[in-house]
């Protein structure tokens, strides 16, 4: 399999520590994925979670794109609901002036919260999506608006630089096509969604328009994905994800728990049956059972490239998921 592998941070936040070093250690990680050839690093944003510390990813990937110095850098994503459209495109036309060719901004329709924290943020309404996004793109061009608009004399700078490759991340399928006919990129999150990827994937394909920054489609799957030297020992790793999900489900939102921790919950039978049915979004094994559940999601779907999402407890142990990940595949591209 040559797809391509990149990585999704949510900078988790763990037991034992605090979101302050979560956010330093991203460096850690980026710096490895920049060694070991992923091709790009995107942050989520989310916002009122505990687990997860990517609340300002336009903050982080200037950060880390000023730490690397040729894997690409961006949102995945930016939730459009929670910005003023003409503000965004100063953002990422300043970033793009800064890193030049480096940066993508992925963009998303939700929240990316829970209600109270959405009212917080004065999100607007998933209803005015569309219009916001008309908006952007208008304001990363140099002259957005026509003579008499309100906007026609509002720049937004710095002028001269282009707005990074858009994408469209979708869960449902919804965006897909209408990110195809705009000539963006395509990210489909099945590591929280429940629809299948492949008819999202096919109708974006099917309605794609060549872009300037996208003459052919391009999709990426996220998947969530533990690895670890064996089934069993990733398995253990993977029971504090299970139970950082159960307490979210159950609106109880806590820093991401050790597996000693998950280990001594008091897991009751419906506890269990709904950490295993929220278990089939996820891949969880050793190298070589990562990779052939990698692969067969790829041929299913055709994806062009996977996004790597593992929120485990324990810096070192997340490091090394995706190195062993990486391993596996080079190990597959040698033997063939």
């Amino acid at each position: 399999m040559n797809v391509a592998l990149s990585v999704l941070d949510l900078v988790p936040n763990c037991t034992g520590s605090n979101p302050a070093e979560a956010l330093r250690r991203t460096v850690d990680l980026a710096r490895l994925a920049e060694r070991l050839g992923y091709a790009r690093y995107w942050f989520a944003e989310h916002h009122s979670l505990a687990s997860v510390a990517s609340s300002a990813p336009e903050i982080l990937i200037g950060h880390i794109a000023s730490a690397t110095t040729s894997i690409r850098v961006g949102s995945g994503g930016m939730m459009l609901p929670n910005h003023i459209p003409y503000r965004m495109a100063e953002i990422f036309r300043t970033l793009e002036a800064l890193h030049p060719g480096r940066i993508d901004l992925g963009i998303g329709r939700a929240p990316g919260t829970n209600g109270a924290a959405t009212r917080a943020l004065r999100a607007a309404g998933s209803e005015h999506f569309s219009a916001m996004m008309n908006e952007l793109v208008r304001f990363g061009g140099d002259q957005p608006y026509g003579p008499g608009h309100p906007y026609a004399k509002v720049t937004a700078m710095p002028t001269g630089v282009p707005l990074p490759p858009v994408w469209i991340l979708g869960s449902s399928g919804a965006s897909a096509a209408a990110a195809g006919a705009a000539g963006f990129g395509y990210s489909f999150a099945s590591h929280f969604s429940t629809e299948p990827p492949a008819p999202a994937f096919r109708a974006y394909r099917e309605a794609f328009k060549p872009s300037a920054n996208f003459p052919k489609p391009h999709a990426i799957l996220g998947v969530q994905v533990v690895c670890a030297e064996t089934d069993a020992r990733a398995d253990e790793l993977a029971q504090s994800m299970d139970l950082t999900w159960l307490r979210i489900n159950r609106n109880q939102y806590l820093p991401i728990p050790s597996p000693e921790e998950a280990a001594a919950y008091d897991w009751t039978e419906i506890d269990r049956e709904e950490v295993r049915q929220q278990r089939r979004l996820s891949i969880v094994g050793s190298p070589a059972t990562v990779r052939a559940r990698i692969a067969a999601l790829v041929e299913d779907t055709g994806a062009d490239e996977v996004m790597i999402v593992t929120n485990l407890h324990g810096h070192a142990e997340r490091l090394a998921s995706y190195e062993l990940l990486t391993a596996a595949f080079a190990e597959q591209r040698r033997a063939a």
